[in-house]
């Protein structure tokens, strides 16, 4: 397909949208607690309400590039980790080179090149409004879900830094007022998989409600090891646990408090080490390794927030959001991908931050209404790596392999390990506007100022033996600080025709902040400061639904000017380690989510991304890469689904729901290395489902990956250095039962 073509095409296509929609729908008012989902939780008047611009609104209404998807939805299709958010959102995708569940998303081409555990994505990851920054906060969080919205495009304004990308907001589910319900589902899969999740939602009094909501997951290593007394890895073990809190003591009052924690502990992922002509180094089959780490990835979460909405009149809402995280991970990374200590690679995260929200929210019912806020963001991070270079070589041949062989041998037979101290803090004061200017038109505009400060002190690297006694300092206790000053903003504009279709069109900006080399380890030279990341975008799209809202099209076309793009540059002959920027690229592409709800028994949605990158300015270990793609960006991407009702009768709802997603060719990384290209594939799932009469009972089967696609999720050039290329595999085809009951 010729994506500049189909760019080119995409606004006039938009506009005969619009020419040939009947003009019959109408908007119904957004109700807060109304739950927006593709197609099974849709109110009767085609409503979607979303949150994304801090209010809520139809999604139909909202001048932005949105992709919403409901809880009930990600449960059926068991969509129980953000990494799965890919095969549902056009332009979407990832790079899990840090492990499950800690995903580094790549939203229209804007990505993070690096997998430092200090950094922080250009795609914001929010829970119920609180931003995870880092990767120790992430966690365990997709359970007893309310939706998830993904913006698309710069969210500079009322979102902040490191937005470049866009925003993912997962929202679980509130506590309700005056209600004794809940559920709970338990399942069963291959690979020994056992699933349970459920909640329970309790009034206390009239004022006040309880909802408590826990997962709980294991399932056996699909990635299978063949040392004797080795574990398999790519294991599932892990629980979440959130508890909220609800009160309104008088009218106008709702205050919330939200506690959840989370624990991960599986056999890490394996590495897929393979050589010059792409087959695994030590002739395995794909699903087999030769891994000689025993050790389990350790990930703990601990997050309290609290929310708090007053009605100070009838036109203004005060909120204030109070949040504290606490976070950790640990896991060694077996890198090689064999059985020898070639190179393996322990990281250490531990982070902590203390958020503050406060913003002024106007709802006037005339043509002006505002949001002016300010917020406040304080994150602490200890970091440390450690890189285990042919720990298994005695380099003396004196049968005992310590400091004299690192010495004597170096880089053989030693490790370098660094670590530091990171302190981040970030101080903004926002504000958002619209004026409807008579019956059609409505203009947006807004702006941010942000401080941000970062200090990285304590740093040392040192060369030591396999026995951990010191050869040589690498680099001395240093310290780099910048300080940042920030202006981002959005105007725009839209026209509602009579029939409630709408077009808009925006400029807006984005900004990611200065970050600190993780990844020095042999001279003080790598130590360094990667200037600060932005984007302009210029955007123009379409929202319509026609026949009785059962079709709602959305569209969008966008040009980025990308300058700055922070990312890690790894020398294949060296593995030193240089964080860098790439000073100026080009993105432009397109978008179009299709929902077609026919009847009751049938229903369609599909979705379209289109992408074009191109490195304008830039150079990698004395590579020019001009007029090279950018990494995670490839031209297509898609997915489709449908919703089948074979029979609804006091015999209960049995439905069918096949989906498919696709992505064709892209690069992991900017040199765009041939023989580490990902070419194009296609991922195809679904899942059965059976509900009773009385809505009570369920039953589904589900199955991922049904064709068992082979593919890859990341991909570095080590070859030069250390004679292969690292890889990350995608999960194979997995498949599974569940039982549910609610009261």
């Amino acid at each position: 397909m010729n994506t500049r073509f189909c760019c080119t095409i995409a606004m006039p296509v938009m506009a005969l949208a619009l020419l040939t929609t009947p003009a019959r729908a109408q908007d119904a008012p957004a109700q807060g607690g109304a739950t927006a989902d593709r197609s099974d939780n849709v109110a009767p008047a085609g409503e979607i309400v979303v949150t994304a611009a801090k209010r809520a609104e139809n999604l139909q209404a909202v001048p932005i590039s949105v992709s919403a998807i409901g809880g009930d939805t990600l449960a059926r299709s068991h969509t129980d980790s953000v990494d799965s958010l890919v095969t549902k959102v056009a332009n979407l995708q990832l790079t899990s080179i840090v492990g499950d569940n800690t995903p580094i998303f790549a939203l229209r081409g804007v990505s993070m090149s690096d997998y430092s555990l200090n950094q922080a994505s250009p795609v914001a990851t929010y829970y119920d409004e609180v931003y995870k920054g880092n990767f120790a906060f992430l966690g365990v969080a997709m359970y007893d879900l309310e939706r998830i919205e993904v913006l698309r495009g710069p969210q500079g304004t009322l979102y902040g830094k490191n937005t470049t990308g866009g925003a993912v907001n997962i929202i679980s589910r509130d506590a309700k007022l005056g209600e004794t319900s809940g559920y709970l589902n338990a399942g069963y899969g291959n690979y020994n998989r056992f699933d349970v999740n459920g909640a329970v939602n309790l009034p206390l009094g009239d004022k006040a409600a309880l909802r408590v909501a826990a997962t709980y997951s294991h399932a056996d290593g699909w990635y299978k090891n063949v040392l004797p007394g080795m574990p398999d890895l790519a294991e599932v073990r892990e629980y979440g646990v959130r508890a909220t809190l609800k009160v309104e003591p008088v009218d106008g009052v709702r205050l919330k408090l939200v506690g959840s924690t989370s624990y991960q502990n599986p056999h890490n992922y394996g590495i897929y080490a393979t050589d010059a002509t792409g087959a695994q180094i030590d002739g395995l089959p794909q699903d087999r390794i030769a891994s000689d780490v025993p050790q389990r990835r350790r990930a703990r979460t601990t997050s309290v927030a609290f929310h708090a909405d007053v009605d100070l009149n009838d036109i203004l809402t005060l909120t204030s959001i109070t949040s504290y995280d606490k976070g950790s991970l640990h896991f060694i990374e077996d890198t090689d991908g064999q059985a020898n200590k070639l190179l393996e690679i322990p990281y250490d995260d531990e982070a902590n931050q203390f958020a503050q929200d406060l913003r002024l929210t106007s709802n006037t019912h005339g043509p002006f209404d505002f949001i002016l806020g300010v917020y406040f963001n304080r994150e602490k991070v200890f970091n440390s790596s450690n890189f285990k270079i042919a720990n298994d070589v005695d380099v003396n041949g004196d049968g005992v392999i310590n400091a004299l062989d690192c010495a004597a041998g170096l880089p053989l037979a030693c490790q370098f390990r660094n670590q530091f101290d990171q302190l981040k803090k970030s101080y903004a004061v926002y504000t958002d506007a619209k004026y409807k200017v008579g019956d059609h038109v409505v203009l947006h505009g807004g702006l941010r100022y942000t401080h941000d400060t970062g200090r990285q002190y304590n740093f040392r690297s040192d060369a030591l033996g396999v026995d951990n006694v010191l050869v040589m300092n690498l680099i001395p206790p240093s310290a780099l600080s910048y300080k940042q000053d920030n202006l981002s903003g959005k105007i725009g504009i839209d026209y509602k025709f009579d029939g409630g279709n709408m077009i808009y069109a925006s400029v807006s900006r984005g900004y990611r902040a200065p970050s600190f080399n993780a990844q020095a380890f042999f001279d003080p030279s790598e130590l360094s400061v990667a200037k600060a990341e932005k984007v302009t975008s210029y955007e123009a799209g379409a929202k319509t639904q026609f026949w009785d809202r059962r079709v709602t099209l959305n569209m969008a076309g966008f040009y980025y000017d990308y300058q700055n793009q922070q990312f890690i540059n790894v020398d294949p002959a060296t593995a030193a380690q240089t964080l860098q920027n790439i000073p100026k690229s080009r993105i432009y592409g397109a978008e179009a989510d299709l929902t077609v709800r026919a009847s009751n028994a049938f229903g369609l949605h599909v979705g379209l991304g289109l992408l074009s990158t191109k490195i304008l300015q830039g150079s990698v270990s004395g590579t020019v890469v001009d007029g090279h793609q950018l990494s995670n960006a490839p031209h297509v991407s898609a997915n489709a689904g449908l919703d089948i009702t074979l029979f609804d009768s006091s015999a209960g709802k049995f439905s069918l729901h096949p989906e498919i997603a696709y992505q064709s060719s892209q690069y992991f990384e900017v040199i765009n290395v041939p023989r580490l290209q990902q070419g194009g594939y296609a991922l195809l799932s679904g899942h059965i489902d059976w509900e009773s009469a009385d809505g009570r009972w369920n039953a589904s089967a589900w199955i991922k990956n049904a064709t068992d696609a082979f593919y890859f999720t990341s991909r570095v050039d080590l070859l030069a250095g250390f004679g292969f290329d690292y890889n990350h595999i995608g999960a194979p085809r997995t498949f599974g039962v569940s039982l549910g009951v609610k009261y």
